[in-house]
């Protein structure tokens, strides 16, 4: 008996298959092995074609196949992660009406910012948890005010992944959890906020059914088994936004547990059994997967632009782009707090944790006699580290107890001082699992279709990879560093640069 898993990238297209008895993952596969392509018609414009994810998700299941062998034909239930905050527009022959606007799309936030005005912004707080912002609510109304005639054609909007889901069964749902994505849910009434759609002046009827994250939304038909070349009537059982199910992926699901990624953006995403808001809007509170009526669970999520792309940039500019493994290799011969040398890894547009208030990458302290490119390179990883921390403390703020961080054994968390000064920084436990968004779908595809009895057997086949507890020395040293970097961050956001 085995679980599939999807996860819809914006970049790629991965497939897992996990054999529900013992909970290894038996095969892997992803694609197309370049990114995939984002459509920008204009300046902060992106877009994707809904089809292309469904074409380059049979490239992948074809891999899948030809490594799973005749495993694949004991699929059970299926799982969905997607990119969050993207809109489908669908006609009633289920096809697109126009391009996905998808997450990094930022068309939307002026719509946005007048709704916020119309509804108030205590009232929005406290029915939304967030302001409206650019999320998948405005996109919609952006395409009625620019796009009327595709409006008017519109059957049913969607997510990525409710998508996928249609084109693998032919229903069309979607989950709670998806609709606080789009900012669609009121969370003092718990169902879809007519004060939202008003604000923006939209149709309810075009908002999808929705259920819980996990549970049985539709079956595999026979058109799309063809397709795939996978059995058909297997449970599509789970779905759930890239980091909620990251999150899922990691085992985090109770209050106090923390997930984290910090490859091309960096997240952090803190779980609470009480709906909570940053007045300042610099984190996101949606519902968590393991959300129900009578247990409650929220996730607050808190994201980096500049992560990865402060990496590269510094590889790419001071080292000729030697291997990120050297990179590391050459940070950690560095003393801690890299001799000095700060930087603020901004500069990649708007950062929510700093209001999307105008800010630029910083290299501070630096001097040209004593520094080398190895104190920069590690320097990038301690910023990154405290830009991670500042928001954070941001969550702190807000009630959400932070025990135990757990990340995937991937991207930033490969490199030791990485992990040390986050531990370091943080004052957390840092845990690395060898696991994906892939892989926890599927395993969210056991729990929703009851093959799992509870999480504890859906998680048996998690392989923890090591674990990063927090040095004294290196925690008293780093509360010193970090509140240094954090008064140039004051002083930076203080005088609007």
């Amino acid at each position: 008996m085995h679980l599939l898993g999807y996860d819809i990238g914006s970049s790629s297209i991965k497939a897992a298959l996990v054999d529900a008895l013992t909970g290894k993952t038996v095969a892997t596969a992803s694609y197309p092995p370049k990114e995939m392509e984002i459509i920008a018609k204009k300046a902060g414009w992106a877009e994707q074609e809904p089809e292309m994810w469904w074409e380059n998700l049979k490239h992948a299941t074809n891999i899948l196949k030809k490594s799973a062998g005749k495993k694949i034909n004991d699929i059970k239930a299926i799982g969905i992660s997607y990119q969050m905050h993207g809109l489908v527009c669908v006609d009633k022959a289920q096809k697109p009406l126009r391009p996905s606007i998808i997450w990094c799309d930022s068309r939307a936030v002026a719509i946005g910012e007048k709704a916020a005005a119309k509804i108030g912004y205590k009232k929005s707080f406290e029915h939304l948890l967030n302001l409206p912002g650019n999320f998948t609510a405005a996109k919609l109304a952006w395409v009625k005010v620019n796009e009327p005639a595709i409006y008017k054609k519109i059957h049913k909007i969607m997510l990525p992944g409710d998508y996928i889901a249609m084109k693998l069964s032919g229903d069309i749902y979607t989950s709670y959890s998806g609709l606080s994505e789009g900012i669609f849910w009121d969370f003092k009434k718990g169902a879809v906020s007519q004060i939202l759609l008003d604000a923006f002046g939209l149709d309810s009827h075009l908002l999808a059914g929705a259920g819980p994250s996990f549970s049985v939304r539709g079956v595999v038909s026979q058109k799309a088994a063809q397709e795939l070349g996978i059995p058909a009537g297997a449970k599509i059982s789970y779905r759930a936004g890239d980091q909620p199910n990251n999150a899922l992926s990691l085992n985090v699901l109770e209050p106090g547990e923390l997930a984290t990624t910090a490859g091309t953006s960096g997240v952090v995403y803190g779980v609470s059994d009480k709906p909570s808001y940053d007045i300042r809007s610099r984190v996101n509170t949606f519902v968590h997967v393991n959300h129900t009526e009578d247990n409650p669970k929220y996730g607050t999520l808190m994201c980096l632009n500049g992560t990865g792309i402060m990496n590269s940039w510094l590889r790419k500019n001071i080292t000729d782009n030697i291997d990120y493994p050297e990179i590391n290799s050459m940070a950690s011969k560095v003393n801690p707090g890299s001799d000095g040398v700060t930087i603020h890894p901004y500069g990649n547009g708007a950062e929510r944790t700093l209001e999307n208030k105008p800010s630029c990458g910083i290299i501070s302290g630096l001097s040209l006699t004593t520094h080398t490119r190895a104190h920069l390179l590690r320097a990038g990883q301690e910023g990154i580290v405290y830009a991670l921390n500042y928001g954070i403390e941001i969550m702190k703020e807000m009630g959400i107890k932070v025990k135990k961080v757990r990340a995937g054994h991937a991207n930033m968390f490969l490199s030791p001082v990485f992990r040390e000064v986050f531990a370091a920084v943080t004052g957390a436990e840092v845990e690395l699992y060898d696991t994906d968004g892939s892989q926890g779908a599927a395993r969210g595809a056991g729990i929703g279709a009851g093959i799992f009895k509870d999480n504890k057997e859906a998680f048996k086949g998690l392989k923890i990879m090591g674990t990063t507890v927090p040095d004294k020395k290196l925690v008293k040293f780093y509360k010193g560093a970090y509140a240094e970097w954090k008064g140039i961050l004051m002083n930076i956001m203080g005088s609007g640069g």
